[in-house]
């Protein structure tokens, strides 16, 4: 089962590797590198490798098919 929920950000945008760790998704951003090569995070349904993708309000990104967050 997905555990859903949402994270709000400040700005307009956060880069994906800072969502996962302000999230608690990763401990550091090395950990996030590898969870990305790995191929374990989806953005809006398509998996994502790059930590500097920028998301919005609305975007939802999955981790390893446990965690689903949606930006608002």
């Amino acid at each position: 089962m997905i555990d859903h929920r949402q994270f709000s950000i400040r700005g307009e945008t956060i880069t994906l590797g800072q969502l996962l760790k302000a999230a608690g998704c990763v401990q550091t951003g090395g950990d996030a590198k590898t969870l990305l090569a790995e191929g374990l995070v989806q953005v809006n349904g398509e998996v994502e490798q790059r930590r500097g993708r920028q998301l919005r309000a609305g975007d939802i990104v999955v981790v390893s098919d446990e965690d689903a967050i949606t930006i608002v």
